[in-house]
C-alpha cells in the first residue's frame, strides 16, 4: 500500500524567497529517487507564506530513505531559521 505525505511549511515573510527556492529544488531530485510516485510542490492560495509539498511513495521504507538524501538534507539546512513551522502528515489511503 503506498504512503501518502502533505507536508505543510510555513515560511517566515522576509525568507519566502528563499524557502520557495529551496523547495523548488529539491523537488526534481526527490522524483528521481527509487518507491517516489508523486512529488509535488503547492503554494496555498489564501495564505502566501504557506507551501504544500504532496508527496506518494511506494512503501515506507522509500520515505525513510528519502530522508537521509543529500538533497533532503540540503533542504533543512537551507529552510533552517526561516520558517515558522512545518507539520507533516503520513497518511494511508482507506478507500
Amino acid at each position: 500500500m503506498t504512503l501518502i505525505v502533505v507536508a505543510t511549511i510555513d515560511a517566515q515573510p522576509q525568507h519566502l524567497d528563499a524557502v520557495r527556492t529551496a523547495l523548488e529544488t529539491v523537488v526534481p531530485p526527490s522524483r528521481a529517487e527509487s518507491g517516489c510516485l508523486r512529488y509535488e510542490l503547492h503554494l496555498d492560495n489564501s495564505i502566501p507564506t504557506r507551501f504544500i509539498m504532496l508527496e506518494e511513495w511506494s512503501d515506507k521504507a522509500h520515505l525513510t530513505a528519502h530522508y537521509a538524501t543529500p538533497h533532503f538534507h540540503a533542504l533543512v539546512a537551507a529552510t533552517d531559521g526561516k520558517v515558522v513551522k512545518i507539520d507533516v502528515a503520513e497518511l494511508s489511503k482507506l478507500k
